[in-house]
Parts: structure tokens; sequence; C-alpha cells
């Protein structure tokens, strides 16, 4: 038997998508980070867009937004919802190694939060960035994806 407070399972125990039909819509917004560790040349190449595939940062910020929009397709039980804005922002970090910080922020007016559109995001421009320069270096690492703040709904405002 699942655990008090987990709504992804009926009282038997299996999967179910909540209802969320009888919710209240609110103005809810998430946002969430992640970060992807690259060597010299990677950090180079897209720092001076010289990377082969093309913009590297243009193309993941497509992906994200892209990957957002779509999140109810790749998370089984997350509900399609109609997002009012999606912006996913890059920051290039040379100290203490080089990185690719990404931010992902998510905005809806709904019966459910945007949590994992926003998480979503992150991830998919993080593996886009991966893509795009793996022949140059394939030990980039992806790390630190998580929730930073979250507001609306009936659980209030989380913040990291």
């Amino acid at each position: 038997m699942p655990s008090q407070g987990l709504t992804h399972f009926d009282a038997g125990g299996s999967a179910i998508m909540v209802d969320v039909s009888g919710k209240e819509k609110t103005h809810r917004e998430a946002i969430a980070s992640g970060r992807i560790y690259v060597s010299n040349e990677v950090y180079a190449a897209i720092a001076d867009g010289t990377a082969a595939k093309g913009d590297v940062l243009g193309v993941a910020r497509i992906a994200g937004i892209m990957a957002a929009k779509r999140t109810s397709d790749t998370i089984p039980l997350c509900h399609p919802l109609p997002l009012s804005k999606c912006t996913v922002d890059f920051a290039l970090e040379e100290v203490p190694r080089h990185a690719v910080h990404v931010t992902a922020a998510v905005k809806v007016t709904g019966e459910t939060g945007v949590e994992m559109e926003a998480l979503h995001a992150v991830s998919v421009a993080l593996l886009t960035i991966y893509d795009m320069c793996k022949a140059l270096d394939k030990r980039m690492e992806i790390t630190d994806i998580r929730l930073e703040r979250k507001s609306g709904g009936k659980s209030g405002t989380f913040a990291r």
C-alpha cells in the first residue's frame, strides 16, 4: 500500500492520473535549474559559437521550451497543460570548472503545478548541449537538476 500523501495511487495501490477537475484554477509558476560540466574545448566552442553542429545554446533553448510543452508525453500521469510562458536561460561559468548553468521558468493558470515542466525543460536543454558537443568530448557531466522555486496551488510557495 502506498504511503499516505502520494496522490498518484488509488486505494488498491494502482497508478492513476490525479483528478484535478474539482480544483480551482490558480496562477502557478516553477523555476528549475541544472548544470553541465564541460571541457575547455567544449566551453570555448559554446562561448565562441564555433561548435560544428551550430548554435548550441540557441538549439538547447528551443529544445527545452519544446520539452516543457510536451512533458505529459514523456512523464506518465502528468496532465497536459496550456503553458502561458516558458523561458530557458543559460549562464556560462568558468570557475571552479567550466560549465553551462541552465534555468527554466514556466507559468500556467490551471488546476495543477508546472514543476515537472520546468524540470523537463532543464533536463532536455542539458541533454541537447551534450548531444551537440559530444563529438568534441564525451566526458561532459550533467548534474544538479533541481526545483528552485514554485508558487501557487494548495501547497503554496516552495523556495530552495
